[in-house]
């Protein structure tokens, strides 16, 4: 007997719910089991490279460019550029996510944990961003099932060809199954250099956008660790920090900065002011 004819009622309640739970963000409903593929033109480049198969990854993505970037560590410990891939499609705008429904694919720094490994999703593979984090929620965010998937189709994700996300999902889980706890996702409007900024510095977004330009700069050009580390990130008066210095209480991400962080150098915390200057400076001395 047909599952219709035993319970149609129930079953069209059980659709619209799921539609109504996805609405504003990528489906999550369970699929065929997949695996991921490191494919072998890829690991000769992390041969070429001095990368072990099992070492940590970051995941960088760029909208205006569409590329998603794999860096992995190399045998010296710092990360270096893998592979990069074409997005095949992000929904939304240059801009963060704000809200549940807005179509919007988040920017920002995210955490992606083993658990958020999705090898059962009807976009072919994907694993959940990590949106709203504790930036998202201090400013009272909204979403969820935020992924980068394949599919080629996106409500508010990165959405990628099965070919790429194949290997993404790939590269991810043989980082976990080397021992890495939390891989970092980094994710930018556009390369994060000061023309970009200037091009933008109009946009209602700009002040995010310089503090996003602040981590970014913290993993490429220095501080503490050094260059080609992913930063440490926190949160505190309703912004992101980048490599504090250790203090012995956790920051309020909606309660403002201590001293500490504060007198830091600009690299760890930036008013726009501070920042807007250090964009004009470089942009005089090119």
């Amino acid at each position: 007997m047909r599952l219709r004819s035993i319970a149609p009622l129930f079953v069209r309640a059980l659709i619209l719910a799921v539609a109504v739970a996805n609405l504003g963000s990528c489906s999550s409903v369970p699929y065929q089991v997949r695996t991921g593929t490191v494919r072998t033109s890829t690991l000769h480049d992390m041969e070429s490279l001095n990368m072990d198969r099992a070492a940590p990854i970051l995941i960088r993505i760029y909208k205006e460019e569409r590329t998603l970037e794999v860096w992995k560590q190399d045998q010296t410990g710092k990360f270096a550029l893998l592979k990069s891939f074409s997005i095949c499609k992000y929904s939304g705008k240059l801009g963060p996510k704000i809200a549940q429904g807005d179509y919007q694919a988040p920017e920002g720094f995210y955490d992606i944990t083993p658990d958020q490994m999705n090898p059962q999703s009807s976009e072919y593979l994907s694993f959940n961003i990590g949106f709203p984090n504790a930036f998202d929620r201090s400013l009272g965010r909204t979403g969820s099932f935020l992924m980068v998937h394949g599919g080629c189709k996106s409500v508010g994700c990165y959405a990628m060809t099965d070919y790429g996300m194949e290997e993404i999902y790939g590269l991810v889980a043989e980082a976990f199954q080397g021992g890495q706890a939390k891989i970092q996702l980094q994710a930018f409007p556009f390369g994060m250099t000061a023309e970009n900024l200037v091009r933008h510095e109009q946009d209602p977004n700009a002040s995010f956008w310089q503090m996003l330009k602040t981590g970014n700069d913290a993993f490429l050009e220095g501080g503490q660790p050094p260059s080609g580390q992913p930063p440490t990130v926190a949160v505190c008066d309703q912004r992101y920090v980048f490599n504090p210095i250790t203090i012995d209480r956790d920051l309020d991400p909606s309660g403002p900065c201590p001293p500490e962080i504060i007198g830091q150098s600009p690299m760890a915390y930036q008013t726009r002011d501070q920042f807007a200057q250090k964009i004009r400076q470089i942009l005089r001395d090119h």
